[in-house]
């Protein structure tokens, strides 16, 4: 007790914190150059008579009861934040709307034991001071609520685009509401989770006014939840500024928790949002100039949703990464952020499909896996590429049987041509070889988050959701010969009261080099007689610089891809079928004037090639460690690896089954690229052997009906 005298006698209430007032963020492009300011405290205090009463203790109600009869302290629940702070256990609730106040305007947002014993005497001294309503006033103008809005004011424009004075009950319970969580319970970017949780918090504010009789039942049970509207445009944020500005603000909240200057993202958002940083990216002027004229020429001119509906759901994304440095050079997110709020570079909600093939031929050279009669997995090795071969573990049937694209029957084929054709069958088979878990382990490994992902055969198929920025990274990874690359939006951070230290973007050897090199090796193949081959072999820019890449085309053609690389330069391009009023995904079948499928072959890699060798430079080669040598063509006479289910030995021929080079004309028995159908649970299995049916020769889309998906959709 006489502790405490002493501290309620020598701490005065301050002046207003300085970290308050208002700041920007500067944010400039990897040669310094100014890409955007952001940051401008959007802030309009108001009187607190502005505010309807009601909507004035919806806060109340949300946050402090007691607020009108309590001291401006919870004794308790001070006492159980200090014990928690030297405990170790991070922060807790419990503070009342006073010590919220003062935490917000005289301190700061750290969690001490003596930041709590200052928040506590300053809390008592102001609610002597000052009368309840300048303190509600004071709580409610600088809370922070989310879409960059300080205070009630900008919180009702940016929410439901009114001012303070006309918000109804019902809005003013959501606003309320969101002060425990703004990210999480922004409606526009809530999870289905955030969602529930931030309609229980709303439902609790209306029952508690209830309580206090601030509200009446029949009024209460009158009232509906009232969803916001998506955000409003943010000034100087069209185009892609917008979606590289919230991937560097991510990176960086992301640092800032990592080195403990916040305890989490919410906090961490809080300290960027207070401004006062200068964030250079990785990105280069010229490269992000050029990713962006290449979309346009390649895509988006050739969109017309007036002349054909299914254009205005093609959404594209692309990642370009320097696999030396780890820095993302060049970025597209969509269309315009101030159109399109999602990041189609970072949004992971999409198939990768076959572009995951390559992950499973890394796993199985890094680990010398071999069949399952011991002969050794080498782009060399031959495996049955027959359509609908059910995949085989020992002498059991795993229930997996994919067809290859227009169920196509290669028979005999090496590893080789089964990348360059993109032959499901092969890549299910050798999954189960390498192993499923040891599949998804080097996924993991390369750059892919893999928590919670199951370790199935179908995961063969890319089955799980991935973003062009985490493709980028896994193709970076195996062009940088094996050395892990996470791709970093931020090249440096500066501020004035903090250093931010940024993680190294090259880390840890994953897999061997041999491995990272045999892959690549194997990926110059299917650009130089591939699914790719016409877009990017036959490119006259491309002036003799060698490439490697991979194709992918995921289920009913909800997404299409192409990541590929030269010695310097990597990019993941990715394009999305998605309904722009519901966000669901939906097939881009004869989008953009094509006849049928948008394959990866034709767009994505369309606007890959006219990128990257607009912005190559210098005609470079590989420089590669393996015995395997360049896509090096099988021997007449191969050995053959036979497995229990496998087709009687073929004649091995010096010429491999040819596909066609992508096109947009309809499909043919002789397909450009290698699909499989969705499958809608990847985790099961159905009993018994597929049925083979013909094949559609072309037009619209007859795919036979099979058993294990019957949608008889493809994936490539």
């Amino acid at each position: 007790m006489g502790a405490f005298i002493v501290l309620y006698m020598v701490i005065d209430i301050p002046e207003g914190n300085p970290e308050a007032e208002l700041q920007s963020n500067v944010y400039k492009y990897s040669d310094g150059s100014i890409m955007a300011r952001d940051g401008e405290r959007n802030r309009e205090i108001i009187d607190l008579a502005k505010v309807p009463k009601k909507v004035q203790r919806t806060f109340v109600a949300a946050e402090n009861k007691t607020f009108y009869k309590d001291s401006g302290v919870d004794l308790k629940g001070t006492a159980r934040g200090v014990l928690n702070t030297l405990s170790g256990k991070g922060a807790q609730g419990g503070s009342t709307i006073t010590q919220q106040y003062v935490k917000n305007y005289y301190l700061s947002q750290e969690q001490t034991v003596s930041r709590k014993l200052k928040e506590l005497v300053i809390s008592l001294k102001l609610d002597r001071e000052k009368s309840k309503d300048y303190i509600l006033a004071g709580y409610i103008n600088t809370s922070y609520y989310g879409r960059g809005a300080y205070g009630i004011q900008a919180a009702a424009q940016a929410y439901y685009r009114v001012d303070a004075e006309d918000l109804t009950v019902e809005q003013g319970a959501y606003l309320a509401a969101l002060l425990q969580a703004p990210n999480q319970y922004d409606w526009a970017i809530a999870s289905d989770t955030g969602k529930k949780m931030v309609q229980e918090r709303w439902n609790y504010v209306l029952d508690n006014m209830v309580e206090e009789k601030w509200l009446s039942q029949a009024d209460r049970q009158a009232m509906k939840f009232p969803e916001p509207p998506a955000p409003k445009p943010v000034q100087g944020m069209e185009g892609q500024t917008g979606y590289l500005v919230d991937a560097a603000n991510h990176e960086l909240k992301k640092q800032l928790v990592a080195q403990g200057a916040a305890e989490d993202m919410e906090q961490a958002k809080a300290l960027v949002d207070l401004g006062g940083y200068t964030v250079t990216l990785n990105v280069d002027k010229k490269k992000q100039a050029e990713l962006e004229k290449a979309v346009k020429a390649k895509l988006t001119s050739k969109l017309d949703p007036d002349k054909r509906e299914v254009d205005a759901d093609v959404q594209a994304g692309a990642v370009s990464v320097d696999p030396k440095t780890g820095g993302v050079v060049a970025m597209y997110g969509g269309v315009n952020y101030v159109e399109h709020y999602t990041n189609n570079a970072t949004r992971d909600d999409y198939q990768p499909a076959s572009t995951f093939k390559p992950v499973i031929l890394a796993a199985a050279v890094d680990q010398d896996a071999e069949t399952q009669d011991g002969v050794p997995i080498t782009a060399n090795t031959i495996y049955d590429g027959t359509s609908r071969r059910p995949v085989m573990d020992g002498d059991r049937e795993v229930g997996f049987a994919p067809p290859n694209e227009d169920d196509v029957d290669y028979g005999d084929i090496t590893v080789q041509e089964a990348m360059n054709k993109s032959v499901n069958s092969v890549f299910a088979q050798m999954g189960i070889d390498v192993g499923m878990t040891q599949v998804m382990k080097t996924a993991g490994e390369l750059g892919m988050d893999t928590e919670g992902v199951q370790a199935v055969p179908a995961q063969t198929l890319g089955s799980m959701g991935a973003s062009p920025m985490e493709m980028a990274g896994v193709y970076a990874t195996l062009d940088n010969h094996g050395r892990q690359v996470t791709p970093a939006v931020v090249k440096s951070v500066e501020h004035k009261d903090r250093t931010v230290e940024l993680p190294d973007p090259i880390g840890e050897r994953v897999i061997t080099r041999e491995a990272a090199d045999t892959v690549t090796s194997v990926l110059t193949g299917v650009v130089d007689d591939g699914t790719a081959r016409r877009s990017v072999r036959e490119n006259p820019l491309r002036d003799g610089q060698q490439v490697a890449g991979k194709t992918g085309t995921s289920d009913n053609n909800k997404s299409a891809w192409f990541t590929g690389f030269t010695p310097g330069l990597v990019t993941s391009v990715g394009l999305f079928g998605e309904d722009p009023k519901t966000h669901n995904q939906v097939p881009m079948y004869k989008a953009g004037g094509v006849d049928y499928r948008v394959n990866g072959g034709g767009f994505p890699a369309e606007i890959w090639a006219a990128y990257t060798f607009g912005v190559m430079g210098e005609v470079t080669e590989f420089d590669l460690e393996t015995k395997q040598g360049n896509a090096v063509k099988p021997s007449s006479t191969p050995t053959r690896s036979e497995s229990p289910t496998q087709s009687p030995t073929h004649e091995e021929t010096t010429e491999p089954p040819e596909s066609e080079e992508p096109t947009t004309e309809a499909p043919t028995t002789e397909a450009p690229e290698t699909e499989a159908p969705e499958t809608e649970s990847p985790t099961q299995s159905p009993s018994g052997t597929p049925t083979t049916e013909e094949p559609p020769t072309g037009g619209e889309s007859t795919e036979p009906e099979d058993p294990l998906f019957p949608d008889g959709d493809w994936q490539q």
